[in-house]
């Protein structure tokens, strides 16, 4: 059984190599669903963990419709990713429609140049699973993140069994979302995965004993998933006169 850990900070990762875990997710972000990671962040990683690194690519939050910019960035996030450590990278793209975007998927395919790429759970937000894996398997992907089409992986179970079934060994299928330790054993014997991806994350208190709490330094909620919080030149533009 291969075990993913999902994570965001050194420290995690320091804790994935102590418990011996084979694989991390490196993100930044997990509030945002995983943002990419700087590349220091991915440098320090490559040094503490002995395992499989797959990186993510994502360059905002909301929903998986890229501009042509955000594309460029990502391709480039690529590269870095490639010469620095990582063992693959993560990423997903779907059209206005909510079909998986093929054209944008091969622009960065094209910039892995052989690194394995894992298409993340912006499948579970797609128009039909079954038929984005057949996408999927065609394109090249290695791997695929899912839950299933559902909140949780626990919850979509019974999808990703079928969507394992379906596979036949084509892809691997890669169940993640709401997995911890305590429902795992079950979540296995009902899809027959071979590997699992949960974050297995606990809150511990920071260290600092000086501490001002009622100033935030970020923003007090999340924008929902279809939401983009932008800058506006308008507004930029009154300031300027």
């Amino acid at each position: 059984m291969i075990v993913e850990v999902c994570l965001d900070s050194l420290d995690s990762v320091e804790a994935a190599a102590i418990a011996g875990a084979q694989r991390i997710e490196l993100c930044a972000a997990l509030a945002e669903g995983g943002l990419t990671p700087s590349l220091g962040v991915l440098q320090q990683a490559r040094q503490i963990f002995p395992g499989e690194i797959a990186m993510m690519i994502r360059p905002r939050g909301g929903d998986f419709f890229y501009s042509p910019s955000e594309l460029r960035s990502m391709a480039a996030d690529i590269r870095l990713a490639s010469a620095h450590g990582a063992d693959a990278v993560v990423f997903g793209c779907l059209d206005a429609d909510g079909f998986i975007d093929e054209t944008a998927c091969l622009a960065l395919l094209d910039a892995c140049n052989g690194l394995p790429a894992v298409f993340h759970r912006a499948i579970d937000v797609s128009v039909n699973l079954s038929d984005s894996l057949e996408t999927l398997i065609r394109l090249g992907f290695r791997r695929i993140l899912s839950s299933g089409g559902h909140p949780s992986a626990p919850e979509g179970a019974a999808v990703l069994a079928a969507l394992i079934r379906q596979a036949a060994g084509r892809i691997e299928i890669l169940p993640g979302g709401g997995i911890t330790p305590e429902n795992a054993t079950e979540l296995i014997a009902t899809t027959g995965t071979e590997q699992i991806h949960l974050t297995g994350r606990v809150t511990r208190e920071s260290p600092m004993r000086f501490r001002r709490p009622e100033i935030p330094m970020g923003a007090l909620t999340l924008p929902g998933e279809y939401e983009r919080r932008t800058t506006s030149p308008e507004k930029i533009r009154s300031l300027l006169g």
